[in-house]
């Protein structure tokens, strides 16, 4: 793995062809979301104003990627039931379809027989890997490149397989 650890915006501003991104746990702890997802936790509401400043970040480097022809999935693999957090997060969603994103869940029962990397990533044009590290309560704790072609090719062999096997975000529920 590099030590050199490319800038998000910037590795996602180099995507000619693809954007994935691959979620496997079923909590994060992340200071932004922290009082969105308190918010959340009492009255069931989320922002879904993509041009909010909860959002902007996001939204603008996704429109962004998406406009220049980048193809942005996002595959979430979940418990069942599942978390408060896994349902804040699907409360969230519109606003990453609604910006470009293809976004499928996938029950972690039918993950069993994949061979998953151990951590979330985004695997940018199926050549350079943005490994995220966090700690067992879901904070932050720091990330990794690779553009290692043998673990690009199993990265994205388990990506595909579990996008095969996601249910659309408008047809999963929670």
């Amino acid at each position: 793995m590099s030590q050199n650890v490319p800038d998000f915006a910037e590795l996602l501003g180099g995507a000619e062809r693809t954007a994935v991104h691959l979620e496997m746990r079923d909590i994060y702890s992340v200071g932004n979301e922290v009082e969105s997802f308190e918010q959340f936790k009492r009255t069931g509401e989320v922002d879904l104003d993509p041009d909010s400043a909860f959002w902007l970040g996001w939204t603008s480097i996704v429109r962004e990627a998406v406009g220049r022809g980048v193809e942005m999935r996002r595959a979430r693999i979940v418990s069942e039931p599942v978390t408060d957090y896994i349902r804040y997060e699907h409360a969230l969603t519109p606003v990453n379809i609604a910006v470009g994103e293809k976004v499928r869940w996938l029950p972690r029962r039918l993950a069993s027989d994949i061979a998953l990397p151990g951590n979330d990533l985004w695997l940018i044009d199926d050549r350079s890997i943005l490994f995220h590290w966090f700690t067992g309560a879901g904070d932050w704790a720091g990330h990794a490149f690779n553009e290692d072609p043998d673990v690009v090719k199993i990265v994205s062999t388990a990506f595909e397989t579990v996008w095969e096997r996601g249910i659309p975000h408008e047809q999963y529920t929670v």
